[in-house]
C-alpha cells in the first residue's frame, strides 16, 4: 500500500473535486473528460456532479458495481486497510463528509493522503 499525489485538475486547484479527480484516476480520463461527463449526468438528473445521485448511475453505466463495507469495525477499517487488501484493480472509495478517494492498484491516488480515513462504500468494475 502506498500514497500518490494526484490532482490532475487543470488548474492545479483543489476546490472540491474529489469526485472528479477520484473517477478521472479510475477510469483512465482526463479531468475534462470525467468533469464533462458528470456534468451531463448531473444535467439529466437535476443535481450537482458530485452528487451521489448523479456519480453513481455515472460508474454504473461504465460497468461500475457499488459494494457496502462490513460494519463490524466501522472505525477502525481505513482507506489504508482498504488499499493493502486490494493490490489489483481500480477501486472508487466513499466517506463520511462526502470525501472520495480512488484506489488503482493498491495504491491510494489523492490530492493528501487520506488513508487514515474510514470508507463507507466503494464501486468497482469486474475485469
Amino acid at each position: 500500500m502506498s500514497y500518490e499525489y494526484y490532482n490532475p485538475n487543470p488548474a492545479g486547484k483543489s476546490v472540491g473535486d474529489c469526485t472528479v479527480r477520484a473517477i478521472s484516476k479510475a477510469l483512465g480520463q482526463t479531468w475534462e473528460e470525467t468533469y464533462t461527463g458528470l456534468s451531463l449526468e448531473g444535467i439529466v438528473r437535476g443535481d450537482l456532479p458530485n452528487a451521489d445521485s448523479v456519480w453513481g448511475p455515472y460508474l454504473r453505466s461504465r460497468g461500475f458495481t457499488r459494494c457496502l463495507l462490513p460494519d463490524s469495525c466501522p472505525e477502525c477499517y481505513t482507506v489504508r486497510d482498504f488499499a493493502s487488501e486490494h493490490p489489483m484493480g481500480a477501486f472508487i472509495l466513499s466517506m463520511p463528509g462526502r470525501h472520495v478517494v480512488a484506489v488503482v492498484d493498491g495504491t491510494i491516488f489523492d490530492s493528501w493522503d487520506s488513508g487514515g480515513e474510514v470508507p463507507v462504500y466503494y464501486w468497482t468494475k469486474e475485469n
